[in-house]
């Protein structure tokens, strides 16, 4: 009974915190504040300082800022107009046509940037004025956008994926590993939805590409060539173990400076503009992430966590109904939270009951970052959506109808997962055992 106190009061002072419009990080620090005073002896104020410290401190953590940088950098050049022209040439006689720029641009762009509403702007300011000309169906290009923006989150170098590995103290580098082929196989199946949609819709009717001779299309790939060289870089970098991923994230920062600085889009203007958004968004997580680290040291101290995977653990459920649950639960929360608050707000509850089922933390880090995916793009605080809609001045009820079938693709993903988890296991498991 004194666990459901407990868990009552702090939702109460979370949601009240929330609800008068306080950050999510100072909401945090507010719950443990109270949670501390009242069911702990321990002196609040010199633990909520230490703590803060300590998480604000981590060296892992400083691969978070660069990787914003990185793709504040390239938000800025030309990458886009240069990924389109590169990339329509090829995809043009595939079934959907052009429509699959959007969801191959994202995930090329997705590889350099981490940040799905980087890479659903940069992508969408060049693929929708495009697609429009040329009469491909509005609800298509605007779905399929919103769904492979969101790939941002789970194809290295995800800001999620750090956020996730700092929370729960696993390699951020295992996770990297583990995000690709799950980020390639969700790719593959807006890919093949695409295809299908094509091929059954009656108002798909566009206007027909050119034909390019093969020497037109080698020669229009060249504007891949920079971007294709520098994800080579950062990320083959920490796949053949010459850099941590806070290093990985440096090199990155380099490249995209000179990547921009080689398209002439470098600046005074650009790099303080840049900078200073890689520094708003930078110090938001970062707040999040001391307050969640407050949080979890507080919740720890009431004993809360352990009770409640104890009685999990009495529920005696299996690893899918277990999934299920928390599927649910991510899904609910994610209509109210952006993915990486939703990832550090349970985290101090969730692993516990994670550890007790005798699930893989790596494995669950892919699974959970799927899951919070959805939360772009699901109603009514998918922020994907509200970015749409700036863009195409669609109505949100329009665009939350066209970005469905991608969620539903997404929670298709999620069993896939659980089906076959060497989807996401096979290369951090080899990239383990190798010399």
């Amino acid at each position: 009974m004194e666990e459901f106190y407990a868990i009552s009061l702090f939702l109460f002072v979370l949601f009240l915190l929330l609800g008068t419009g306080v950050w999510v990080g100072i909401a945090l620090m507010g719950v443990a504040w109270v949670g501390m005073e009242l069911f702990t002896s321990r002196p609040v104020g010199d633990t909520m300082i230490t703590t803060i410290w300590a998480s604000s401190s981590s060296w892992t953590l400083t691969a978070l800022p660069l990787f914003i940088w990185m793709g504040e950098i390239l938000f800025r050049t030309r990458l886009s107009e240069d990924m389109f022209r590169g990339l329509s040439p090829w995809l043009a006689r595939l079934p959907g046509g052009l429509v699959h720029t959007n969801i191959v641009g994202c995930t090329v762009f997705a590889a350099v940037s981490g940040s799905s509403a980087a890479t659903l702007t940069t992508v969408g300011k060049m693929s929708i004025p495009e697609l429009r000309a040329r009469d491909y169906p509005e609800r298509i290009v605007i779905g399929t956008l919103a769904g492979a923006a969101t790939l941002g989150l789970m194809i290295p170098p995800s800001l999620a994926l750090i956020v996730y590995g700092v929370t729960v103290n696993e390699s951020i580098t295992q996770l990297f590993f583990a995000g690709v082929f799950p980020g390639l196989c969700l790719a593959l199946m807006f890919m093949g939805y695409v295809a299908i949609y094509s091929r059954l819709s009656g108002s798909w009717n566009p206007k027909q590409e050119t034909g390019m001779s093969f020497s037109e299309k080698l020669s229009n790939s060249r504007f891949l060539i920079p971007v294709l060289l520098l994800i080579f870089v950062v990320i083959g970098s920490m796949y053949a173990g010459y850099a941590t991923a806070t290093e990985a994230a440096a090199i990155g920062v380099i490249g995209s400076l000179v990547l921009a600085a080689g398209q002439r889009s470098l600046n005074w203007t650009t790099f303080t503009e840049s900078l200073m958004g890689a520094t708003r968004t930078s110090a938001m997580i970062a707040l999040i992430l001391a307050g969640a680290a407050f949080l979890k040291l507080a919740m720890g101290f009431t004993g809360l966590p352990r009770a409640l995977a104890d009685g999990i653990a009495l529920m005696e459920l299996s690893r899918f109904e277990l999934l299920m649950i928390l599927m649910v639960f991510y899904i609910i929360l994610g209509m109210f939270l952006d993915g990486i608050s939703s990832v550090v707000l349970t985290m101090a509850v969730v692993e516990p009951m994670v550890r007790e089922a005798g699930i893989d933390l790596i494995w669950f880090g892919i699974f959970v970052v799927v899951v919070v995916e959805m939360a772009q793009i699901t109603p009514p605080i998918g922020f994907n959506l509200f970015v749409l809609q700036g863009m195409t001045e669609h109505e949100m009820g329009y665009i939350t109808r066209a970005a469905f079938p991608m969620f539903m693709i997404m929670v298709l993903m999620c069993f896939v997962l659980i089906w076959f988890p060497d989807i996401a296991m096979w290369l951090p498991e080899t990239m383990r055992q190798a010399p």
